[in-house]
């Protein structure tokens, strides 16, 4: 009892500070292990070579090679061209410029994932921001909340519908067929939902109004035979990444393959593409997981989730509104990877105690909408959100946790409530 209070404590003390930001994230989170080291909850086992509360290290590796893809597309004026050219389709008009992004990142998510997507999104959206003259803060936030919902809608979209569907065998199809419509819905919502959220920003004029005809996206690309072979190793990875449950590859393998064969074709020396790694982003994140992990050590997770599992016993509905907005509101504190890694069995034991099973649950559509949009609430609720921070702070351009976190919980709340109508209406009423 006492190494469970400890835990907590450590937790909510190390959390406090990200929130706040009174120390560096990176630091507070190391310091929670590190307290975590003392209390006896954390040592090389179970931080580096357990997988239900170490360091998810497919996840690690996955965003480092696709940084390091990010990096080499870098160099080639690849991100300048685009940004160029969103701000001659957006006609320098900001709302316009949001809904462009949006787009562009709900439609790159659910192919790649998000984090991929806020990786390669990113940099051009601060650098068209740059080219008109504009706050990026509002557009890096609406780039996250759009990639969390587009990668709602595929198996390979956000991680924890990776997690979730090899427990449940859900097929890329299954994704499609239940995920895709909602996320239609939701994002066609967020739309019309970001031009009030960011209203103020809005308002601001571009600087290069009226000068937009002067604009040649292309005299932007400084090597078109690296872009070229560095684009056709980008589509192959896009292809591995779509059948990598064909191919029997992990994500992460597809990402450092790609990884080294961009080096390879681009003939980038070292120093070039690693000084666009996000350091402090993976020191971040294996910081969490170990943190998190304690916590699924000492039980305080799964206990939450037998507790929840006995109290709905065969009510379905009950679970499923449980599952969703209790994923929601624990994934908004929780990194929604090792929440759903914890999670997962549990909800399992809870379908296999109901008439339906595999892709006609409930119950794991509800988890899937959970614990995807949750990921929307806090600025560490999902990998996407503290990729973009570590990018914007890199850049100059730090947004704070809670400048993220008052738009993300508002987001949150309304797509939970229509996930919630959805799987009502079409697995309650229309069953």
């Amino acid at each position: 009892m006492i190494l469970t209070s400890a835990a907590i404590s450590i937790f909510i003390v190390s959390y406090a500070l990200i929130a706040t930001e009174r120390v560096h994230r990176v630091a507070a989170a190391l310091g929670g292990v590190a307290a975590m080291a003392v209390i006896g909850l954390v040592d090389a086992e179970s931080a580096f070579f357990n997988h239900e509360t170490g360091i998810d290290w497919n996840v690690i590796f996955l965003l480092f090679g696709m940084m390091v893809i990010v990096g080499v597309l870098k160099q080639t004026g690849l991100f300048e061209f685009l940004a160029l050219w969103a701000a001659l389709k957006s006609g320098g008009e900001p709302y316009r410029l949001l809904v462009l992004l949006v787009l562009v990142s709900a439609t790159v998510a659910p192919i790649l994932d998000n984090v991929t997507c806020v990786l390669l999104v990113a940099p051009v959206t601060l650098s068209v921001c740059r080219q008109l003259g504009l706050r990026p803060a509002p557009y890096l936030i609406s780039l996250i909340l759009a990639s969390n919902i587009g990668g709602t809608a595929t198996l390979i979209g956000d991680p924890p519908n990776i997690i979730i569907g090899s427990r449940a065998d859900l097929s890329f199809v299954d994704f499609l067929v239940h995920s895709l419509p909602l996320t239609v819905v939701l994002l066609a919502g967020f739309i019309v939902m970001a031009k009030w959220l960011f209203r103020h920003d809005l308002k601001a004029e571009a600087t290069l109004d009226g000068r937009l005809g002067d604009i040649r996206p292309r005299d932007a690309i400084t090597n078109m035979r690296m872009l070229v072979r560095c684009l056709v190793v980008l589509g192959l990875v896009m292809v591995g990444f779509s059948l990598h449950t064909l191919l029997h590859v992990d994500p992460s393998m597809v990402a450092m393959l790609g990884a080294g064969a961009t080096v390879l074709v681009s003939r980038t020396e070292p120093d070039e593409f690693l000084e666009e790694v996000e350091w402090g982003t993976l020191a971040f994140f294996m910081a969490l997981f170990v943190l998190v992990g304690s916590l699924v050590q000492v039980g305080i997770i799964g206990e939450i989730g037998e507790w929840a599992a006995e109290a709905m016993g065969d009510q379905e509905l009950l679970a499923a509104t449980v599952l969703l907005f209790g994923s929601g509101v624990v994934g908004a504190f929780v990194d929604n990877i090792p929440y759903t890694t914890a999670m997962v069995p549990i909800v399992e034991d809870m379908v296999g105690a109901t008439p339906q099973s595999g892709a006609e649950s409930p119950l794991w559509w509800a988890f899937v909408f959970g614990a995807d949009l949750g990921g929307n609430a806090t600025a560490v609720a999902a990998g996407a959100n503290v990729v973009v921070l570590g990018i914007a702070a890199k850049a100059g351009e730090p947004i704070s946790f809670w400048q993220f976190t008052k738009h993300g919980i508002v987001v949150t709340v309304a797509t939970l409530l229509v996930a919630w109508l959805y799987v009502y209406l079409r697995y309650f009423v229309m069953a």
